[in-house]
């Protein structure tokens, strides 16, 4: 029921029940996803990932004159499969565009003023990413990804190759190595270099650098490791214009900054407690970038967020000021400096940064074109709490908030305990509708960055290591805990909610612990003795640093997936899962359904024809944002303002029946509690 409050314009209502100014229309149609600016020239490039396009990647460029234009029609998709993540899908050099199409995984060309791409390499079982030009030899370079003999991980070659810019048959330039990337050639063209690494190793565990002379007839020389090994992860290398190597290692316990020198040798530039990289799942990442006087520009994280910094070798000129808070994809080029930039009061911008001030000097595009009342959106609180083995944990909270809205006296509100992918990912400042849309109709939110998450130092990434299952579960109940306890949130009504890795901690955390009184899993992993067996070649071994070698650690698989455990859950859950997805394959969500199921447990299954791992078209992301809301509101009782089509959770009624008489009576003991209170202030103002 609602009803008027006291005050301007304020009404009470339910926590939960809120009109919102961010519509699910807002997060729909509104907002779209940036990626991977490029510079050329006076031009700038990135890309569009469109919802209403189905998710389609459009190559955007930006002129000199202020117009932007699309650049590959329908149907194209600027997008690749290596690794199944993808990255570095497009190359431009003089106005040449060179992509991966995401359909069929062929290079295309697109020359300056044509209307139709070309394609430049033959249609086979071929995927390629990374890719850099190399001009003088009209040909460029690019990670190869070959599926001839299937796709069963242990039968996929990586290579670096060499392809014609004019179309021809590709070279294979390094091989021999599990994986490979990052090719990059120095600005004289006569070396080239690229991270190479071998299971059961990510990238951010332990790679080598190599270069090697690039022979006049395009071949390669000898190769020399320039730094890495077994315990050093090196990522993002990159020359300077006078021919110096670059390169992000962590050999001191952060990913710092240095050069190749005389020896060679590693200088470290500007050491800190800090990280100047993130993970690479992606390829092509980049974190900082050359400016004309020689200097270096980079987007550091510390203390959970990202700062923009001046650097020249050895000496760290300071901090620069900026509003934002979070930048992606920082290009320097030809006096041109260009980033991916947000903040707690911006979305995602494809910004200008003027490369003699570093000051932010234009918006190119914006992820999302709404504008709302400052006091509408919730900004985070970035919180430090206790956890296990005397570990700190950090999280950013997001209180319920709306300015024309309150809530009745003595009620608290739900809590959704988000638990980010990767696991190597980190929570993110940025201002996006899709995580204000809990906290403007009254639901709290927390994004817990767990032990495993980036941003904290080698240290900390590593705390996951064969404890993945036990650590971050821990830390997301201990999030929602420390919450709880300082009053913030209604013990009563806790979520728990996260995709792939973190799907996985969710179903973990409903299946081995009683904190949580429903979850959300998108496409979460639910067995990990099974996922081992059919997921991609990338993470095929991934789990045995989170959790040991097989068969020798069979019994801990087995005894860390949800699937045994179902039984165990005891309150609803929401499954939702892509019927296309190669790292978490439609498998784990029928066994999670399956199980519940089988045992009773109220719980909505949906399912999407056509979407991978991470939902991007309009149909599958609107009807996610609908289900969860409606989910929502029939567990923790309320009763959405929004016109949604709701989702039916079969057996939830009499799951309700058994839960309302606790909750309401815990619901009023805090009512008089809060009466009590307001009673003795007024008895005793002073």
């Amino acid at each position: 029921m609602v009803e008027r409050a006291e005050g301007p314009d304020r009404t009470v209502a339910p926590y939960g029940s809120w009109r919102s100014q961010v519509r699910v229309d807002d997060v729909v149609a509104d907002v779209i996803v940036l990626g991977e600016p490029w510079i050329d020239g006076d031009d700038v490039y990135w890309l569009e990932g469109r919802p209403l396009e189905g998710g389609r990647r459009v190559l955007v460029r930006a002129s000199a004159d202020g117009s932007t234009t699309d650049l590959t029609p329908p149907p194209f998709n600027v997008r690749d499969r290596v690794h199944e993540y993808g990255g570095g899908s497009y190359v431009v050099t003089g106005g040449t565009v060179v992509f991966s199409n995401f359909a069929d995984g062929r290079l295309y060309r697109l020359d300056p003023g044509a209307e139709e791409p070309v394609p430049i390499t033959p249609e086979g079982p071929w995927r390629y990413a990374d890719l850099r030009a190399d001009l003088a030899r009209r040909r460029f370079y690019a990670v190869r990804e070959d599926h001839s003999a299937g796709d069963d991980h242990a039968k996929v070659v990586n290579t670096i190759v060499a392809l014609p810019l004019d179309g021809g048959t590709p070279t294979i330039l390094v091989a021999g190595t599990d994986f490979v990337a990052a090719p990059r050639l120095s600005p004289d063209g006569t070396q080239l270099a690229w991270l190479e690494w071998d299971h059961p190793d990510m990238p951010w565990d332990a790679t080598r650098l190599r270069f090697a002379p690039v022979l006049p007839d395009g071949s390669l020389g000898e190769p020399a490791l320039a730094a890495g090994g077994p315990d050093e992860s090196i990522v993002q290398p990159e020359w300077s214009p006078d021919g110096t190597l670059h390169l992000v290692s962590d050999r001191s316990g952060w990913w710092n900054l240095y050069r190749l020198v005389e020896g060679p040798r590693l200088e470290p530039l500007a050491p800190m407690d800090a990280e100047f990289a993130d993970p690479p799942w992606l390829f092509g990442r980049s974190s900082y970038g050359f400016l004309p006087d020689g200097t270096i520009v980079a987007a550091v994280r510390r203390e959970g967020h990202d700062h923009l910094f001046h650097v020249a070798p050895g000496t760290l000129i300071g901090e620069v000021e900026t509003p934002f808070t979070e930048f992606e994809s920082l290009r320097a080029n030809d006096g041109a400096v260009v980033a991916l930039a947000g903040s707690p009061t911006d979305p995602w911008c494809v910004v200008r940064i003027d490369p003699t001030t570093l000051a932010v000097s234009g918006v190119l595009r914006r992820a999302s074109t709404m504008t709302l009342d400052p006091a509408a959106f919730a900004v985070a609180e970035s919180i430090e709490f206790p956890t296990s083995g005397g570990r700190t944990a950090h999280a950013l909270f997001y209180r319920p908030t709306n300015p024309d809205f309150e809530a009745p006296e003595g009620e608290l509100p739900p809590l959704v305990v988000l638990t980010h992918g990767g696991p190597t990912s980190n929570a993110l400042t940025t201002l996006e509708l899709s995580r204000q849309f809990l906290p403007s109709r009254g639901i709290a939110v927390v994004d817990v960055d767990y032990g495993g998450s980036t941003g904290y130092g080698r240290d900390v990434r590593r705390e996951l290591d064969g404890q993945w299952g036990i650590v971050d579960v821990d830390d997301t109940i201990a999030a929602a805990r420390f919450l709880v306890e300082r009053g913030d949130v209604d013990p009563d009504r806790l979520a728990i909610e996260g995709g792939s890795a973190g799907g996985f901690t969710t179903l973990a955390a409903l299946a081995f612990r009683d904190t949580f009184t429903a979850g959300i899993s998108h496409f979460g992993v639910a067995d990990l003795e099974s996922l081992a067996r059919v997921t991609h070649k990338f993470e095929s071994r991934y789990e045995e640093r989170l959790v040991g070698p097989l068969p020798e650690a069979l019994a801990t698989y087995r005894e860390r997936s949800p699937v045994h455990a179902f039984d165990h859950i005891a309150c609803p859950v929401l499954v939702t899962q892509g019927l296309e997805d190669r790292v978490v394959p439609p498998s784990q969500g029928e066994e999670i359904v399956a199980a519940l199921r089988k045992n009773g447990i109220p719980h909505a299954y949906l399912a999407f024809p056509g979407e991978g791992h991470g939902f991007r078209g309009a149909e599958a992301i609107r009807r996610t944002i609908e289900a969860r809301l409606s989910f929502l509101g029939q567990v923790f009782g309320f009763e959405p303002e929004d016109d949604v089509t709701p989702i039916e959770v079969p057996g939830i009624g009499p799951w309700r029946e058994r839960v309302t008489p606790t909750r309401a009576a815990h619901v009023a003991a805090r009512r008089e509690a809060a009466e009590r209170k307001a009673t003795a202030e007024v008895a005793s103002p002073g």
